[in-house]
């Protein structure tokens, strides 16, 4: 890729703000940041509601959550491009504005169609903003404040998908399913006002490259075929399929011809070889096998507790809310302990940690209290934050400057990638894994008999009887695949953890590459 010496345009020589100044912008893009990651998760509970709104079937309705994540995930990695051809600050305004008209075009809409349609368009314009907000913040932040912040940025990740929930759970049920769309319209005028207003000087030089189509083609074929795969296969039964391995085979074949494509243009849609630094793969690889794992937590617990345990949506919600509470405390915290510690020895502690949290899982059982499924959340909380900052900074300060969109957006991507594939997997084992233990429990049931009898005492029919009884079995088989997966995860999350050594140890006092 050409040198940023040679680019073209404004901003080469901005100054970073400071006070109130910068105070106020730091608080803009992350808030930009945040609605984005928020909208990944807020219709997740919703989908009944926004399925019989529209007079469709719940399984039609979940197209509103695959058709953002597609979307979200064809667009991450184009950002470097965009961000060299058209500058930081103007691709971001454009998204910033595309991402509310579709919001509210989202909750205008009157069929399945239209609404899918519209979750597109939200989708592309919603995903350059995540590594956009890491390359402004990093841009108007002076250097020795840039690991602060990367914190402020990975709040924002930790906090977001949490609330989502939480959030979409309480509108669907109090107001109507329009408004997860609705409320996102006054955050976007908020965030351009405040953007128009403090980061004019913020641009990044442009280069007038050609456009890569044939990589961008190669980049839509294969990210939609496997978002699409993951998301359709639980309800295919994988690759029983002809059509899950269908969309495998496609994903295969045009993921590997992309690579040979992007390594050999002279310009590429997204610039690969940023891998190349080594710090960078060993980060983005910690962080992807990290996130993946700490984020299928987030969505299996929520289901658990509303499906087994007899929770609300309110209630899981409010459970899982405890995990963003240390996250917040504690990363202000993170970058003065890089300044003291290898960032890597940072990040070891952080996931080891959220293994450790992960362990404390494995004692669930049905007869668990909202504390004991609260307090694991809480103190992970810590783990996360010394996770997502130094592992930021660790791969972005590997890169070189005019690298950071690419690599921004190329490790958004990743992880992105990761909570959809690790989602997919951990569901259908959850699913495998509890209807195994119950058949196991089955077999070895004491007492059904005199059970059978006592509920039938108590008025229950015979086949009232037998449904319960085969529902506390279904109950406890579901608490025990649960505990024995959090296992699985923990494994998991130490090899993440062992995976940042692969990178080399950074220079004292390390920071991200500016993206000037």
């Amino acid at each position: 890729m050409a040198s940023a010496a040679a680019a073209t345009g404004s901003g080469s020589a901005a100054q970073p703000l400071t006070g109130a100044k910068l105070v106020l912008a730091g608080l803009v893009l992350a808030m930009a940041n945040f609605i984005v990651v928020l909208d990944t998760t807020i219709a997740n509970v919703s989908v009944p509601h926004i399925a019989g709104g529209l007079a469709v079937s719940v399984s039609s309705g979940t197209w509103v959550i695959t058709s953002y994540a597609v979307a979200e995930a064809i667009c991450v990695p184009l950002t470097g491009w965009l961000s060299n051809r058209f500058g930081t600050l103007r691709v971001f305004i454009l998204s910033l504005i595309g991402f509310g008209l579709f919001s509210t075009l989202c909750g205008l809409s009157n069929s399945l169609s239209m609404l899918v349609i519209f979750r597109l368009g939200q989708g592309f314009c919603g995903g350059p903003l995540m590594p956009l907000t890491q390359t402004l913040l990093l841009r108007i932040f002076p250097k020795h404040l840039h690991p602060k912040a990367m914190a402020m940025w990975a709040m924002t990740i930790v906090t977001a998908p949490i609330a989502g929930p939480i959030l979409g759970g309480y509108i669907s049920d109090n107001w109507s399913w329009e408004w997860i769309f609705f409320i996102n319209v006054p955050i976007v005028i908020l965030i351009f006002f405040g953007v128009f207003t403090l980061l004019r000087g913020a641009e990044t030089p442009t280069q007038k490259l050609p456009i890569d189509k044939i990589g961008l083609g190669l980049l839509v074929i294969w990210v939609g075929a496997f978002q699409m795969m993951l998301d359709l296969g639980r309800d295919e039964d994988w690759f029983s399929s002809p059509k899950i391995v269908a969309l495998a085979c496609i994903a295969a074949v045009f993921f590997v011809v992309f690579l040979v494509w992007e390594l050999t243009e002279e310009h590429p849609i997204v610039n690969i070889s940023v891998f190349r630094h080594r710090g960078f793969s060993a980060a983005t690889l910690s962080l992807t096998i990290a996130f993946g794992t700490y984020f299928a937590a987030i969505v299996i617990v929520p289901q658990w507790l509303q499906t087994s345990m007899g929770y609300t949506a309110t209630d899981a919600g409010l459970a899982m809310s405890f995990s963003g509470v240390l996250a917040v405390v504690a990363s202000p915290f993170v970058p003065k302990l890089m300044q003291k510690f290898d960032p890597r020895l940072i990040v070891f502690i952080g996931i080891t940690w959220i293994g450790v949290c992960s362990l404390m899982r494995m004692t669930w059982s049905t007869d668990i209290t909202f504390w004991s499924i609260a307090l694991p959340q809480l103190l992970q909380g810590v783990g996360v934050s010394m996770m997502i900052v130094p592992l930021t900074t660790i791969s972005l300060s590997s890169v070189l400057p005019h690298e950071t969109a690419s690599a921004a957006g190329i490790a958004n991507f990743g992880r992105t990638l990761a909570g959809a594939v690790a989602t997919a997997i951990v569901t259908t084992l959850w699913s495998d894994m509890s209807r195994d233990r119950a058949d196991t429990l089955s077999g070895t049931l004491n007492g059904a008999a005199a059970i059978s009898q006592k509920l039938q005492a108590q008025g229950f029919s015979a086949e009232q009887a037998r449904g319960t009884i085969a529902r506390l079995v279904e109950n406890q088989g579901t608490a025990v695949a649960t505990a024995e997966l959090f296992g699985i995860s923990a494994v998991a999350l130490f090899l993440a953890a062992f995976t940042i050594w692969l990178a080399p140890r950074p220079p004292k006092n390390v920071k991200p590459a500016s993206g000037h």
